[in-house]
């Protein structure tokens, strides 16, 4: 393999060697993919402000998004809103008047079918827009993934604004991790990486103590819990979680093109966005269960011809040759819980009166996205404030 250059209380946060989870920077300082936001994720945007990042997060495609299909060789440039569909050369392939019926039908609450049989009669759309969407924001293949919580993505989409696509201008680390990790700092939080939380202590219903590598900590007044799913079952024997899980497979090339920040679609080939950045670019695969069973060497000069195809089509510049330069693969074996139509309810956000849940899978209705942690994490907080006060009243 090519090598690339390598207002809470005062308490402590304990685990990851790195901080950000799955949205992290990598020891080098490049991400572990190509994370993006959109405007239709409120929650995730007044974190980035409260923290003092929002400015580092811009818009590489403000106008419409570069896609080129690799199979036909179009390259097409599709706006994200339905309010821009009004454009014949905007609208996504196959959206006719069956087809925007068809997605304002699987916008409704309720249905529990797959995405492929909502639009099994709209196969162009399906292939052109709803499954790169379904792939991005599910991480599940459309046979699999439930319509419901696509059906609560499509509803926030016809906000205005709600499209406009964001992306980290330096990376998850300036731009995320490291002003998260300081405005915990300021206000009283002990971070200790690393300190793997082992064991928890329930006595008489409650949680009463953490017993992190490094020693135990007494709980005086209310724990949040944001650990995988997985680690959360372990903690708490019994606890409700999903246990089926999809990949992200994130390929990073050392390329300096020398341009500005690009946001590029691919149809019908391995990867699936590709985001440049001046001296290196990444490449997201998601859903990427059967990608994994080919070689990651093949898999890296597949997807390589696969962007150098979409960067001569969008005329972006510096040189882009045909040889495979220095590269990287970045897998994320449990990336998020397969959204499937059978997908369980999360458990209750309290499942002890003074420990409430928190982490993107806890989300009732949206995927397992940013946003979504973001709202966990605020509806974790707002349980354990409303419980705490009725717990010392008894």
């Amino acid at each position: 393999m090519g090598a690339l250059p390598s207002g809470p209380p005062r308490g402590a946060a304990r685990g990851h060697p790195a901080a950000g989870g799955r949205a992290r920077a990598l020891p080098d300082g490049t991400d572990n993919g190509t994370h993006a936001l959109l405007g239709a994720n409120p929650a995730a945007l007044r974190f980035l402000a409260e923290i003092g990042a929002r400015a580092g997060w811009v818009e590489p495609e403000p106008d419409r998004l570069p896609v080129l299909d690799l199979e036909s060789g179009t390259f097409l440039r599709v706006a994200l809103s339905p309010l821009g569909w009004w454009r014949k050369e905007a609208r996504p392939p196959g959206l006719d008047a069956a087809g925007l019926l068809a997605l304002l039908g699987a916008a409704r609450p309720g249905r529990r079918v797959t995405v492929s049989e909502a639009f099994a009669r709209h196969p162009v759309l399906l292939r052109g827009f709803v499954e790169p969407l379904t792939l991005a924001a599910l991480n599940t293949p459309p046979e699999q993934a439930g319509l419901r919580r696509l059906g609560a993505v499509l509803r926030r989409m016809g906000r205005p604004g709600a499209c406009r696509l964001y992306v980290a201008r330096e990376g998850l680390g300036p731009d995320l991790v490291q002003p998260a990790l300081a405005a915990l700092a300021a206000r009283g939080v002990e971070i200790r990486p690393g300190d793997r939380l082992r064991a928890l202590t329930v006595e008489d219903g409650r949680a009463t103590a953490l017993h992190f590598a490094g020693g135990t900590l007494p709980v005086e007044g209310g724990v949040i819990l944001a650990t995988p799913p997985w680690e959360s079952a372990r903690l708490l024997p019994g606890l409700r979680v999903p246990e089926r899980h999809a990949p992200i497979l994130n390929l990073h090339y050392a390329h300096a093109s020398g341009g500005p920040l690009r946001f590029l679609g691919l149809l019908g080939g391995v990867g699936q966005w590709v985001l440049v950045r001046p001296g290196a670019v990444a490449v997201t695969v998601s859903a990427a269960a059967a990608v994994l069973e080919t070689p990651l060497e093949v898999l890296a000069e597949r997807v390589w011809r696969e962007v150098r195809r979409a960067a001569l089509a969008a005329r972006l510049p510096g040189g882009w040759p045909e040889a495979l330069p220095a590269w990287r693969a970045v897998k994320e074996q449990r990336a998020t819980p397969l959204h499937s139509v059978d997908q369980p309810a999360p458990p209750p956000v309290l499942p002890l009166p003074n420990l409430a849940l928190a982490g993107d899978w806890m989300e009732p209705l949206l995927p397992a996205t940013i946003e979504a942690a973001t709202r966990s994490g605020l509806r974790a907080a707002a349980a354990l404030a409303r419980a705490l006060p009725k717990a010392a009243a008894r």
